[in-house]
């Protein structure tokens, strides 16, 4: 799950990065409100990508995906493109963590064959050096 949603995040980095010349454009919004606010989040989202791997980046990437979702609101037509990755980003984790726990049961069921095996291996060499003493 960890990996597709820095996946996710770093394609989002591209995406919010791109928000900040169609806000002043098309928007006649300050380069510097602009370029602070999406910069930020372009920047979070760099950051976030690379630490996805702890459970406190993983929750606060799901407040960058609000904040995402809610500052789009500003710039038109970029509500569609963030409801667009917010989407991702859910089926990320919602299909991250499926996979997860199916490799996680798998692996078990692995370890679980293998102990068995080495124990049914342990009996036929214990029987077979017993006889031999005998």
């Amino acid at each position: 799950m960890r990996v597709v949603c820095a996946v996710i995040l770093a394609f989002e980095v591209i995406v919010i990065g791109l928000f900040i010349p169609v806000a002043i454009s098309l928007e006649g919004m300050a380069p510097a409100l602009a370029s602070g606010l999406w910069g930020g989040m372009a920047v979070a989202a760099l950051v976030l990508s690379g630490l996805q791997k702890y459970r406190p980046a993983h929750y606060a990437a799901w407040v960058l995906q609000a904040a995402f979702l809610f500052t789009s609101f500003l710039v038109s037509g970029a509500v569609l493109i963030a409801v667009v990755f917010v989407s991702l980003w859910v089926t990320g984790v919602i299909m991250g963590r499926r996979t997860d726990e199916m490799k996680a049961a798998h692996r078990a069921r692995a370890e679980a064959e293998a102990a068995r095996e080495a124990g049914e291996d342990g009996d036929v060499v214990t029987s077979a050096s017993s006889r031999q003493t005998r």
